[in-house]
């Protein structure tokens, strides 16, 4: 059974709390820390939570069919193979990651997308490991982070229903009750009548347990409808300008963005309110002129 209050960190998650907010660097950076860096300083200053990049050995994770294509790049023409290996962040990098983000402080994590990548992040004091949806199928990389005992954030694009069932189940007998599964649509950008928003609550239904959403849309809207429906962990990809290179740069919000985003979020929690019946200060005035009691 999922347990209902999980610690990031130092942020206690449940279904009383705020949402907590992940900027997904992902691939953005383009292979450049001075991006990585005004993004990283962008989510501490708006008030995110955490920052987020992803590891991947492209040996390893790169599909034999797509390994020989061609690219044009803004580093000349590369095979696909060449390019994942051009934008990746090694050991010098998420170095210096840790020790910037410790300063601030902001928390910082990323998807590993095979095991020596999971291995590798495992080297830093990450407050959860994040499987992508590109993930969730990959029975032995699942059940080695859970065995690792942090907090699982899950993504649930690309699967169907039974698939997810059986990744959940891994998460059931593998990990200590502490993993929170978003709902995505993986398409990037992702079209507005493919998001099926309504699955938010059918997680929370089915599987008991935290849930949140990852978005790929290209607008705020389905992102602040599901943290109504009770998204607890808010995921978007986030970029300096939509017209920098890459395939997540459309699907991303731009830092004015991620600011309007935060707000609107954060003022729904206040709206929402505690679902009791209660009668402020103001109200009672209005009472005592209406009513005369």
């Amino acid at each position: 059974m999922a347990n209902q209050k999980i610690l990031l960190g130092d942020f206690e998650l449940g279904d009383n709390s705020v949402p907590y907010f992940i900027a997904e660097i992902g691939i953005n950076h383009n292979g450049d820390m001075q991006v990585a860096k005004r993004l990283m300083d962008a989510a501490f200053a708006i008030g995110w939570n955490c920052v987020k990049f992803q590891k991947r050995e492209p040996d390893i994770a790169v599909p034999e069919a797509q390994k020989s294509v061609m690219r044009d790049t803004p580093w000349g023409q590369m095979t696909y193979l060449d390019y994942k290996k051009h934008v990746e962040f090694g050991k010098k990098e998420y170095d210096y990651i840790d020790s910037y983000c410790k300063e601030k402080p902001l928390a910082w994590t990323a998807s590993p997308w095979d095991m020596p990548s999971l291995e590798f992040l495992m080297q830093y004091d990450v407050p959860f490991i994040k499987l992508a949806s590109a993930a969730n199928g990959n029975e032995e990389l699942v059940k080695a982070a859970c065995r690792y005992n942090k907090p699982i954030i899950m993504s649930d694009g690309m699967s169907t229903q039974e698939e997810l069932d059986k990744a959940v189940s891994w998460l059931e007998d593998y990990s200590n009750g502490d993993y929170v599964l978003l709902h995505t649509n993986s398409t990037y950008p992702a079209p507005p009548e493919s998001l099926n928003l309504a699955y938010i609550n059918t997680l929370r239904e089915r599987y008991h347990c935290i849930v949140g959403y990852s978005g790929h849309e290209q607008n705020l809207e389905p992102t602040v409808v599901a943290a109504t429906l009770g998204a607890k962990v808010i995921e978007r990809h986030v970029t300096l300008s939509h017209d920098m290179w890459g395939t997540d740069q459309k699907a991303s919000l731009e830092i004015n963005a991620m600011f309007m985003l935060y707000r609107r979020c954060m003022d729904i929690q206040s709206m929402i309110g505690s679902g009791e019946k209660t009668m402020d200060e103001a109200e009672a005035k209005v009472r005592q002129k209406l009513k005369g009691y």
